[in-house]
């Protein structure tokens, strides 16, 4: 496969310096841009410094000039951010994986139009073994329609913004979809105080914000007289740089369409 020139979005951030170091390190990539936002305090610095393995290329908040010849632009920011690199890439040709979350319907309308120009992988979560779970938890939702309840209980480092995260969203949406159930009428979040009993329609999730914890995300089936349990947990960000690297050589062979890892992995 030939050198995929790979930029990187938001690259002096936690995630930022995981793709770095992927990219960096990768045999068939080489870093073309890294981006950060203005003002921030590693502009012009070489971003390889970030990662402990110098290589020339400063850290730029010129987003068209910095991936202009790129093949792909890899973002795990903010929805504002992502949308303002969305533009960029849309107006040169650059492919992107996203792997950004908390984007309104609004904003997933702009992405999809933007899908028919370029080639876009977005996924809530770029784990090769996170989206195993996905498929597996549609297998189970399939098998376990009746008398069992559903739960997912994720957990996150203290510096995550939102809940709950968008892979346990999706885990939510992919059961409820597989159970016939429309997520935004069922799903239930948090409880507090005399509660009543449980429905069994509903599909219930737990928040856990906390340390440095990278990622761990549990889907209970609580039947009577067993449980079912499909948990992945994430010990480094490597894991997600390195499904995003995927996700990128598999957007070399497309010029336009929205995808996500279920198709990167071959699992649809």
């Amino acid at each position: 496969m030939a050198t995929l020139n790979i930029a990187v979005a938001g690259s002096s951030g936690r995630m930022g310096r995981a793709l770095l170091e992927a990219v960096l390190h990768g045999a068939d990539m080489r870093l073309g841009a890294a981006l950060e936002q203005p003002g921030n305090a590693h502009l012009k610095k070489d971003a390889g410094e970030l990662v402990g393995a110098p290589c020339g290329l400063a850290v730029n908040a010129d987003i068209e000039n910095s991936i202009r010849g790129c093949d792909a632009l890899i973002d795990f920011t903010r929805p504002e951010g992502t949308l303002a690199h969305l533009a960029a890439c849309r107006k040169l040709g650059v492919k992107m994986v996203i792997g950004t979350t908390g984007f309104s319907d609004g904003q997933k309308k702009t992405i999809a139009g933007a899908a028919r120009d370029i080639a876009i992988v977005m996924a809530p979560n770029m784990s090769v073994g996170t989206n195993l779970v996905f498929k597996l938890s549609d297998i189970a939702a399939r098998v376990l329609n009746e008398g069992y309840d559903v739960e997912i209980i994720e957990a996150h480092h203290r510096h995550k913004v939102d809940a709950p995260s968008g892979t346990a969203l999706h885990i939510g949406g992919i059961i409820a979809q597989a159970l016939g159930r429309n997520l935004a009428e069922c799903a239930v979040y948090g409880r507090k105080g005399v509660t009543g009993e449980r429905k069994a329609s509903t599909i219930g999730f737990a928040t856990v914000r906390g340390g440095d914890i990278v990622g761990d995300h549990t889907v209970l089936f609580a039947g009577t007289g067993e449980r079912v349990e499909i948990t992945v947990k994430a010990g480094s960000r490597a894991t997600y740089a390195q499904g995003a690297l995927r996700a990128a050589r598999y957007l070399a062979g497309k010029k336009n369409g929205l995808f996500d890892m279920q198709d990167v992995l071959g699992l649809r």
